[in-house]
């Protein structure tokens, strides 16, 4: 009989740094910060969150981030409950995790390590494994800096050239190092395998939706929805990690690409934004965006405006088409549904929604099928006899009018979108 492991006792600390200028305070509610940090770690099926707690900060201590008085009252805390590991929900310096760690005897992850954990739980495909190992390195690195006493150590040759030798922490950066190399060309290769499967789409004229937004805002439910697939789709934060695609037929009979992106979320690593653009390169190729929200959550505004400095970090800009699409409907009240709908219907690119019952998403897709349609031209095109091939496509397209044959070959009235003439070019 297997023995199983009991969860790590785990105590999430929300530290609510005051503004040096209450005017250009832009911090989040401190409860609605730690709500998403405690799911943050229960997201973690080996942690047992414990507890938690949202502790003022007038000012950061360099050395411990919180003063010598709260930092002993927290420890004592933490030792009564038998605390394991600590959740800072906010940035460490190496120095700050280190002196905390030693003074309350407990491991210490922040807010970076904490997200890495998860994307490294969840990554399911060989290019998440990849990215993720290749992000936690990058943010090792970072952690090498006076991190531990017994790096500290020289480590030199026989003594026979001058200089004190290579310090462990350096021994241990260039392996880190060799290391990322090693990962970028094996995740080379599995994104040149993704740009194939990229072109061999872009050789049929599906336009592609991507869904984007805030972690848990609804998105992989929306497209098990309008897919029938079965993408994992649960009330937690960061429930699908590795971009899933479906061709869709909307109700107008058009095709689309639909794409399910990894959720986003305030103050997301770099070093993940950076791992991840290949997956989120998706994003970049799309024709339209629906940014999907959590209208139910009381900081809604808030991370709407994350996800949109998050496109805008991965190159996206006004020029491309998206949508906001108000999901989580059924979750409201009846006055807050009546008021959200009515202010939907007054926009033309703004959507009241709910992924669970399907409400509204008719009108979406009518939309999202509007928004995608080209506008078509005529042409006549005179095709040689033995351009039978392209005669087939273009038939098969359904953009011919009318065929006339001649004596140097087919003569065609066709009415086509400038996609579908792009297209036609590059057979």
């Amino acid at each position: 009989m297997e023995r199983q492991e009991q969860p790590t006792r785990a105590w999430v600390l929300h530290p609510d740094i005051k503004s040096s200028d209450p005017r250009k305070d832009t911090r989040r509610a401190p409860q609605h910060a730690l709500e998403e940090a405690v799911s943050l770690a229960r997201a973690l099926p080996a942690l047992d969150v414990v507890g938690q707690t949202i502790v003022p900060l007038p000012k950061v201590r360099p050395g411990y981030l919180f003063g010598s008085g709260k930092t002993n009252e927290l420890g004592n805390m933490l030792a009564d409950q038998e605390v394991e590991l600590v959740l800072v929900d906010g940035p460490l310096t190496p120095v700050q995790q280190r002196n905390l760690e030693k003074s309350w005897g407990v491991k210490i992850l922040d807010r970076t390590g904490l997200i890495l954990e998860i994307f490294s739980d969840r990554a399911q495909t060989r290019e998440g494994v990849l990215q993720v190992e290749m992000a936690a390195l990058s943010y090792q690195r970072t952690r090498l800096v006076r991190a531990w006493t017994h790096l500290e150590r020289q480590r030199g040759g026989l003594g026979f050239v001058g200089g004190p030798g290579e310090t462990q922490i350096e021994a241990d950066r260039r392996a880190i190092d060799d290391q990322i190399v090693r990962l970028r060309r094996q995740l080379d290769k599995v994104v040149k395998t993704r740009d194939l499967h990229r072109s061999a789409r872009a050789k049929v004229p599906y336009p592609i939706v991507a869904l984007v937004g805030y972690t848990n805002a609804g998105k992989s439910t929306l497209f098990n929805h309008l897919t029938g697939a079965d993408v994992m789709a649960k009330d937690m934060l960061f429930a699908t990690l590795d971009p899933t695609m479906r061709a869709v037929t909307l109700p107008s009979g058009k095709d689309v690409i639909l794409s399910d992106t990894v959720g986003f979320i305030s103050e997301l690593p770099t070093e993940l934004v950076a791992s991840f653009r290949a997956t989120l390169e998706e994003v970049l190729s799309a024709d339209l965006i629906l940014h999907v929200r959590d209208i139910s959550h009381p900081d809604t505004e808030t991370q709407a405006k994350d996800v949109e400095e998050i496109l805008a970090t991965l190159g996206i800009g006004e020029e491309t088409k998206r949508f906001e699409v108000w999901n989580k409907l059924d979750l409201l009240d009846a006055d807050g549904r009546e008021g959200l709908q009515i202010r939907a219907e007054r926009s033309d690119d703004h959507f009241a929604i709910s992924a669970v019952t399907g409400h509204g998403l008719d009108d979406l897709l009518t939309q999202v099928s509007e928004a995608l349609t080209d506008p078509k031209t005529e042409e006549t095109l005179l095709l040689p006899w033995s351009d039978g091939r392209k005669r087939a496509w273009l038939f098969d397209q359904g953009v011919v009018e009318e065929e006339r044959q001649t004596e140097e070959g087919f003569e065609l009235d066709l009415l086509w979108t400038a996609r579908q003439k792009k297209r036609f070019r590059e057979l």
